[in-house]
């Protein structure tokens, strides 16, 4: 009976043994295979929740964007027009502003394309102006260019003199000056009608030409504010097969090739403004499609910044950005039929045939000699570079300032004596600035993102910990056992007079210490040998 119970005993150990050894063989694996594959694991499921689809979590976000929008406005008065055609004397020019509109930005007429994984909407924004966050007031005064009398002559320039001397009487006729002075409200949202523009529009008509007018008024952001039309038809790529393309321009108006510039400075790429593309390094190039300009504006890597605790690549507009072939000699299709000193982007044909020129503020980072044609302009890094800034592993938007500023080309016009004796110059005339970033709360939710990441490294760690432990847990109780046995029987053959040696060898030393222990002769035994003497007394023996 006893040996049955120690067999059972083993067996039952036995069992332990392989459950625990497996056990510890799977977590161990487990561990290792977490550790591998957990990032990857962790971007899948980023990845899928980062699609946009109608039920996604990013959706409302991109629809109708939670930060705070303000759209900046500077416009520059023109202080001495009396003097403009004096070789000898610049033009002056005061900035004013910042004109602060709030923003409410919304995406309709949206259609979702599962076809080639793609969405189409139109933008459309309300504006709101901000008095208490602007520098001065809508009903400002300010003399600036007459831009609608210098598109009409700058039309002529490709038409034949007959042509050209009728819109020439037509300056005449409604006195058109090379200067005019309006509000601000008028130079922007509001607009303000103009005699030469309604003619214009009727000149397809009387010139047998096509002239594009689409405006009844004029105002630089006239017919922006509630409208979904000015900005024209965006398709994007929504991600739902290849995420590294969500948020990346696939169309617009239709098209892949907006038509406005010749070979691949046409094509239609770049972000659409909300998405931008992930795993970023700095030798990346970030497009950003502006639809004002008709084209992909380049943004180059130029340092790690920190944003609410989140590390960001800043990708900036430098010269590439604005070049038109002087300094990267791909961009001389971006010239648009007329060279500019590098800082300028010709978008005359994207703006109706109008001479307009975009640069950054204060020509910042153009040719020295468009900022000394002016007085006025102070170009700055700080307040007047573009840039945006990224999370570098999911594209994720933490700060935004986008700047540009329009400028129109004067130069003398054959035919048209209001500007005969004019100088040519590159014309500044408003530039803006939207300007985002992220806010803690958006931040905080962001900042999970590693937190996930090191957890999920940190659980691989504990599995193949524990998938060890498991593993060595009974050999090493094993051990220990039989080392504590050993010392045991030790112990007790120490206390028996055995040995390590064997009982053999104790019993010969004890049998040695025995022998010894034992007197050579014993004390009984030498009384015993001693002689006796026998004597007899009085009839007794002694």
């Amino acid at each position: 009976m006893p040996q049955k119970s120690k067999n059972m005993r083993t067996y039952g150990s036995g069992n332990r043994l392989i459950f625990c050894s497996s056990l510890g063989f799977l977590l161990g694996i487990c561990g290792i295979l977490c550790g591998m594959f957990w990032e990857q694991l962790f971007d899948s499921m980023l990845n899928k929740e980062m699609v946009l689809r109608p039920d996604s979590v990013i959706y409302s976000r991109w629809k109708n964007p939670p930060l705070e929008l303000n759209l900046d406005i500077y416009l520059y008065n023109w202080t001495n027009p009396e003097d403009f055609g004096n070789s000898s004397v610049k033009p002056i020019l005061e900035q004013c502003g910042p004109y602060r509109f709030r923003e409410k930005p919304d995406k309709v007429d949206i259609n979702w394309h599962p076809e080639n994984a793609s969405v189409t909407y139109r933008r459309k924004s309300l504006y709101y102006f901000d008095a208490a966050g602007s520098n001065g007031s809508l009903d400002d005064m300010i003399v600036t260019l007459n831009a609608v009398a210098l598109a009409a002559a700058a039309k002529t320039k490709s038409w034949d003199m007959m042509n050209t001397r009728m819109v020439n009487m037509g300056l005449s006729v409604y006195q058109q000056e090379v200067a005019v002075t309006k509000t601000v409200d008028e130079l922007l949202f509001t607009g303000y009608s103009d005699d030469m523009m309604t003619t214009a529009r009727t000149m397809t008509n009387i010139f047998g030409k096509k002239v594009e007018v689409p405006f009844d008024r004029f105002g630089w952001f006239y017919t922006r504010n509630g409208s979904a039309e000015l900005t024209g038809v965006f398709n994007a790529y929504t991600g739902a097969d290849d995420i590294s393309r969500a948020g990346q321009m696939h169309t617009w108006n239709y098209k892949t090739h907006s038509g406005f510039f010749e070979s691949h400075c046409g094509d239609i790429n770049g972000s659409a403004g909300e998405f931008y593309p992930k795993n970023l390094t700095p030798d990346s190039i970030v497009g950003l499609f502006t639809p004002d300009m008709c084209r992909t504006v380049p943004l180059e890597y130029t340092e790690t910044v920190e944003i609410e605790g989140i590390k960001g690549y800043k990708y900036s507009g430098g010269p590439r950005a604005v070049d038109n072939g002087t300094l990267y000699p791909e961009n001389l299709c971006y010239c648009g039929g007329e060279c500019t000193p590098s800082g300028l982007m010709n978008v005359s044909a994207c703006r109706y045939g109008t001479p307009a020129f975009m640069s950054f503020p204060h020509f910042y980072q153009a040719d020295p000699y468009l900022v000394d044609q002016v007085e006025g302009l102070e170009p700055n890094k700080e307040k007047h570079e573009f840039y945006m800034i990224l999370e570098p592993k999911t594209g994720l938007t933490l700060e935004v300032a986008a700047r540009f500023q329009v400028n129109m080309l004067v130069e003398p016009i054959r035919g048209v004596s209001l500007y005969e004796d004019v100088p040519r110059i590159y014309f500044p005339l408003i530039w803006f600035e939207q300007k985002v970033r992220i806010t803690p709360e958006l931040a905080a939710e962001w900042k999970v993102i590693p937190r996930v990441l090191l957890g999920g490294q940190i659980f691989a760690g504990l599995l193949f910990a524990i998938g060890v432990i498991m593993l060595a847990w009974y050999p090493m109780q094993h051990l220990c056992f039989m080392r504590k046995s050993r010392r045991r029987v030790n112990s007790t053959n120490k206390i028996h007079g055995v040995t390590e040696n064997g009982a053999v060898g104790g019993e010969m030393k004890s049998l040695q210490n025995h022998k010894e222990n034992v007197p050579e002769q014993s004390p009984l035994l030498e009384k015993s040998t001693k002689p006796v003497t026998i004597r007899e007394s009085n009839g007794k023996l002694e």
